[in-house]
């Protein structure tokens, strides 16, 4: 079943992402160095309501996320977007253990 949201008068299906990374120790100095543009890009994107990215204090490496879209094809264009950053680079070896709900 599909989570509902409001953006203005229209009732959207949200597509969700959530779950976690686990950066290995050569990775985090680049990922943390590129977390926050990643970050403030994603927020500005049309179909991004909600994109959360957080360190896990017990867990060194660990980083919770959290992330929620209008919609599939937001999520798609999101996908499509960071393949041609730095942040795709940075990231394609990272092992991600995430839940998607729509």
């Amino acid at each position: 079943m599909a989570e509902r949201g409001l953006r203005g008068d229209l009732a959207l299906a949200i597509f969700s992402i959530s779950g976690f990374v686990d950066v290995p120790p050569e990775d985090r100095a680049a990922f943390e160095r590129a977390l926050p543009k990643h970050s403030a890009l994603t927020h500005a994107e049309p179909g991004c309501i909600r994109f959360d990215v957080t360190p896990v204090k017990s867990r060194p490496g660990r980083y919770k996320v959290d992330e929620a879209f209008i919609d599939e094809a937001a999520f798609k264009a999101h996908q499509d977007r960071t393949r041609k950053t730095e942040w795709f680079e940075i990231t394609r070896n990272i092992e991600r253990h995430y839940t998607v709900s729509q």
